[in-house]
């Protein structure tokens, strides 16, 4: 039987189009046409001001975090329940990461857990440099609680949205709701570059000051001079064109991606001890992967049964993250709560979303799901 792979690059038809103006221009280098009209379609398409398009969604942190100010000895407040790479780019300013449970009715950042965490830094008269918030699985936080706690006590709000893009929180897109916002089109995300990121804000400054560290940082003179230490972060006009492809059907991805996972949760319905990622009233997921909970003494087969029965028939899935506060590297680092997004490690699974699949493909994947118990 054929692979099925659990989030793999779907193009659309648009793509190749674009890829050739490119190539045929020979603006094969980093930057060019493609890039710059990349960036504008992206901002009106999170609506936000600017964009700046970069190699991927960790140097879209990295600067992020340098631009807010963050530097080294700073406290970032960060989600535990994330993909290494948004604590792998604290790291890299010297700032150490403070861990926040998630919470269970939307699996991203506990509102109350940052508000006891924020209360007692208070308390020290120590104010942590940020919140960094990440949008889990497609699936944005509760920023209405969030925004207001980081308000209060005057910490700016960085969003890790990598996972969302399309998402949206009381019908405000994912990518709005920090000073700076941070998205990824590696091969596996809503729509692909290849590889590549996106850094998103509404303010000017920030977005010159991104392209300008992001291009070595070099000064706007007919020589090569240098004030600052510069990283080559920007995305190539080759990528930036293959995501112009991609972006144009942005609305129709998402809407397959929410099908599949309705069709899952729908033929599994009848099935004991599965929990489907929630989606409270007011928010729209993209349901990027589609994620549940497998409770091993209900279903009669646990997260990692169903993972290795699926993965005997050519089927890739995978267990929610592991926990940040959980991983060796980290193992220093403060954290606050926690065991909410241990149980998401250990009873989760997401299955294979991409909008590639057919329904005799999710017929396929469904019924050796079931071939898993016991």
């Amino acid at each position: 039987m054929k692979r099925i792979y659990l989030s793999p690059p779907h193009m659309l038809g648009h793509e190749k189009e674009m890829l050739l103006d490119a190539f045929d221009s020979n603006w094969i280098a980093p930057l060019g046409p493609h890039v710059n009209a990349f960036e504008k379609e992206f901002a009106e398409a999170v609506n936000v001001k600017h964009a700046v398009a970069l190699s991927s969604g960790t140097a879209a942190l990295h600067l992020a975090l340098l631009l807010a100010g963050v530097k080294e000895g700073d406290e970032v407040l960060t989600s535990s329940f994330t993909f290494v790479a948004t604590t792998n780019a604290i790291k890299y300013v010297g700032a150490e990461p403070v861990f926040i449970d998630s919470d269970e009715a939307t699996w991203n950042m506990d509102p109350n857990l940052l508000e006891e965490e924020l209360k007692e830094c208070h308390r020290k008269g120590k104010r942590p440099a940020a919140v960094l918030v990440v949008d889990i699985v497609g699936q944005c936080a509760n920023y209405e609680a969030i925004t207001r706690i980081c308000k209060q006590y005057d910490v700016p709000i960085i969003e890790d949205a990598a996972e969302a893009l399309g998402a949206k929180y009381h019908a405000k897109p994912a990518g709005t709701f920090g000073e700076m916002a941070c998205f990824s089109f590696n091969g596996n995300k809503i729509i692909t570059t290849s590889g590549g990121g996106m850094l998103v804000t509404d303010n000017e400054d920030w977005a010159k000051q991104a392209r300008h560290l992001a291009t070595q940082a070099r000064e706007d003179v007919p020589y090569y001079e240098h004030t600052k230490i510069g990283f080559n972060y920007r995305m190539s006009n080759l990528l930036a064109a293959v995501g112009r492809g991609q972006l144009s059907g942005l609305e129709g991805i998402v809407k397959k991606r929410r099908a599949i996972f309705d069709y899952y949760k729908q033929e599994l319905g009848t099935q004991p001890g599965l929990t489907w990622m929630p989606e409270p009233n007011g928010f729209f997921s993209t349901r990027w992967l589609s994620c549940l909970l497998i409770d091993q003494e209900q279903f009669k087969a646990s997260n990692e049964d169903v993972r290795n029965h699926l993965e005997s028939h050519n089927i890739e899935s995978r267990q929610l993250w592991k926990p940040m506060h959980l991983q060796p590297v980290f193992s220093d680092c403060r954290r606050r709560g926690g065991r909410v997004a241990e149980s998401l490690f250990a009873t989760g699974l997401s299955l294979p979303s991409g909008t590639g699949l057919t329904t005799e493909d999710l017929d396929r994947i469904i019924k050796i799901f079931c071939e898993a118990k016991r």
